[in-house]
């Protein structure tokens, strides 16, 4: 008789018992094509992966160095077949793995021995104590993680990053004299341009990547309290400090010299807060993007098929936007989590950064997420330059601030009549509109000196932009 299927408590078959594999979380599930790049790096296959990398160049980096009494150089064949486990990992690399640790219950130790099976092979078979010689788990996880971290920032995120900043800083300047009226408090305030917002919004992010791409990527190979002590006591005739350092600068990452069992993962720490802070201030350009298209400064583009609201065909949503703020609210929490986690372990370990280091590649994907949505969104857009100036034709009272300066300076110039400008213009403006024509008359009353007269009957809302346009040439 066949088995009953599984179901819930409530009668309805279980999804979790199906043979198809369903995910738990949207990163592998909807959103499973914008965060995949992620998979080759942060992954628990990629972990494995690299575990069994730093493993293979350990004992190739023991060898060339003849570290060891009774070890040699390999020959390219060997070399070739060790680094061939890492080149060639695929699927049933995965579950063979998965076997050995269902039977070791130890991740690390399960690639000691997936790669102890294939020494013989290679001619390796008396060598096979050399695999994990010295090491402690810790040795091996640390040079893992920031191999993968390195490899997802240096092949992913970054570039990603950057090309999303491109794209805002091409806008910057394809929009630099586009005047638009300033809103500070959510009131008209002396206006700008465009091009020049959407500069600062580019040159925020991009300092951020700046210090992103400085990162130090750390890493140490030392035992089991970080004091070569297994290494001595068998080898006293080795300097074990150099093997070490040029082993983890080999790898391309940074050598830590002072460490416990772990290594401190600060740098960790400092990058998910600069990662963070990217996240931040990009929700910031999202909420800003997303207020302006509510008041029609940019158009969307509608996309043929697509449904905006369920009831108001009308509608064209800012989706991109706000999924991505909500994307990035979840990358910052998690990164400020893992920083904040992983600053701290008790004496000389403990495991608390075991399973939070488990989530980096979860606060990355929300971050790459969120990354794609703006990147699609910014795609969307169409500057409306008529509501742009006809928000500037409502608004002349800004022209306030610039009348009252040029009044301070006829003051200064010696010209009569300039006292109490700040007042002389509230009030004329203050909650009130204040047209063109009126403007000009109030100006013409002044009796300014004829040249700062004309000077500010020629000024208009769209005009009163100082040099916003050139601003947005720091960009480079």
């Amino acid at each position: 008789m066949a088995d009953s299927p599984t179901r819930t408590p409530s009668g309805r078959l279980s999804l979790a018992a199906s043979d198809e594999p369903i995910a738990l979380g949207p990163l592998d599930g909807r959103y499973r094509p914008a965060v995949a790049p992620l998979v080759d790096y942060l992954s628990e296959a990629a972990l494995n992966r690299d575990r069994v990398a730093v493993e293979v160049e350990w004992f190739i980096h023991l060898t060339k160095n003849s570290v060891l009494p009774g070890t040699h150089p390999l020959t390219a064949a060997q070399e070739e077949g060790l680094r061939a486990m890492v080149t060639e990992f695929d699927a049933a690399s995965i579950r063979e793995l998965a076997g050995i640790e269902a039977v070791t219950v130890h991740d690390v130790k399960a690639v000691e021995y997936f790669i102890g099976r294939r020494l013989d092979a290679l001619g390796l078979g008396r060598l096979t104590a050399l695999v994990h010689f010295g090491c402690t788990s810790e040795d091996i996880n640390n040079l893992s993680y920031a191999l993968g971290v390195k490899g997802a920032v240096e092949n992913v995120w970054l570039p990603a990053a950057r090309a999303l900043v491109d794209q805002i800083a091409d806008m910057a300047r394809a929009n630099r004299d586009i005047p638009m009226l300033s809103r500070t408090h959510g009131q008209p305030a002396t206006p700008t341009s465009l091009g020049k917002e959407l500069a600062v919004m580019a040159h925020r992010l991009g300092r951020q990547l700046d210090r992103i791409g400085r990162t130090e990527f750390l890493g140490k190979i030392n035992g089991a309290t970080g004091d070569f002590a297994a290494h001595v006591a068998s080898v006293p005739s080795a300097d074990w400090q150099q093997v070490s350092k040029s082993f983890v600068e080999g790898l391309g990452l940074t050598w830590n010299p002072l460490t416990t069992q772990i290594e401190s993962h600060d740098w960790q720490a400092e990058l998910y807060a600069d990662i963070a802070r990217f996240n931040r201030i990009l929700h910031n350009v999202c909420t800003d993007l997303w207020s302006y298209i509510s008041i029609g400064y940019f158009a969307q583009i509608p996309v043929a098929g697509a449904t905006g609201s369920s009831t108001m065909p009308h509608k064209v949503n800012p989706i991109r936007f706000e999924n991505a703020e909500a994307n990035l609210e979840i990358s910052s929490a998690l990164l400020d989590t893992l920083g904040a986690t992983l600053v701290t372990s008790r004496w000389q370990r403990d495991l608390t950064d075991s399973s939070s280091q488990r989530n980096i590649g979860v606060a990355f994907g929300h971050s790459i997420l969120a990354i794609s949505n703006v990147a699609r969104g910014l795609a969307g857009l169409d500057v409306a330059e008529g509501v742009l100036a006809a928000d500037l034709d409502q608004n002349w009272e800004v022209l306030a601030e610039a009348i009252q300066m040029v009044m301070r300076a006829e003051a200064i110039a010696g010209v009569p009549g300039m006292d109490n400008p700040y007042e002389r213009l509230k009030d004329l403006t203050r909650g009130h509109r204040v047209d063109g024509a009126r403007m000009k008359e109030f100006v013409s009353e002044l009796g300014l000196s004829a040249e700062a007269e004309a000077r500010l009957l020629s000024l208009t809302p769209g005009t009163y932009t100082g040099i916003a346009g050139r601003l947005v040439d720091h960009l480079g």
